[in-house]
């Protein structure tokens, strides 16, 4: 489902000096599959989701998702892509403020070729405890319940390989576990790929495979 081969990423910093992220020789997470990343803070886990989303572009390097390799399509076409196969919970949430509950994730839906199904939507927001919040705009909803307004927009178009960057980091601990088994559950039944990353030992305990990014990034290893 997921292969990296090659992937190389660097940013320039202030000073002209180029500071590699990401130096990823092989990874790979197979259809249905659910793998855990950690790793500490600033060792690149984000800037790797965002390369797998299509969000970055890397240096160098091949992201190949059910079968095509993502660096080699065009912005328009990876917008696409990402929008018909990918899920992303993100950890700021990235909702749009002008936009009820239900609204932001029907518009996440609306990029694919299924469109917008206001059913599935709302099914998702009262299984992630929100059917009573679905005409609120983000300004009212807590940051909890903004991050569970995330996780129910990126399962919304059933994508291929869901993509989590810290999915409970904002979530109380008693609905912690709820929200996992939500995530893990939909996965399971829809044969979606998931690769999630936490800080969260109580979290990453849950997954049979849990990666350490340093394991396998070199440009951190080093």
């Amino acid at each position: 489902m997921l292969e990296l081969s090659g992937l190389k990423k660097s940013f320039v910093e202030p000073n002209g000096a180029t500071l590699p992220i990401l130096d990823i020789p092989q990874f790979k997470v197979a259809a249905g599959e659910q793998a855990v990343i950690r790793g500490r803070s600033g060792c690149g886990k984000t800037t790797l989701l965002h390369v797998i989303a299509g969000i970055t572009h890397p240096d160098a390097g091949s992201v190949t998702i059910d079968g095509v390799d993502v660096t080699r399509l065009p912005e328009a076409g990876r917008d696409r892509f990402r929008a018909e196969k990918i899920g992303y919970i993100f950890q700021t949430f990235n909702l749009l403020e002008g936009f009820s509950a239900l609204e932001n994730v029907l518009l996440g839906m609306a990029f694919t070729r299924g469109g917008a199904d206001r059913g599935r939507a709302c099914e998702l927001l009262e299984q992630v405890g929100l059917g009573h919040r679905l005409d609120h705009r983000p300004a009212k909803l807590s940051v909890g319940e903004q991050q569970r307004v995330a996780v129910a927009r990126a399962l919304a178009n059933r994508p291929r390989l869901l993509l989590a960057d810290e999915p409970t980091a904002n979530v109380d601990p008693g609905n912690q576990q709820q929200l996992v088994d939500l995530i893990r559950e939909h996965c399971q039944s829809e044969e979606v790929a998931l690769l999630l990353v936490t800080h969260e030992p109580t979290v990453a305990e849950q997954f049979s495979r849990v990666e350490s990014l340093e394991s396998f990034n070199q440009a951190v290893a080093s």
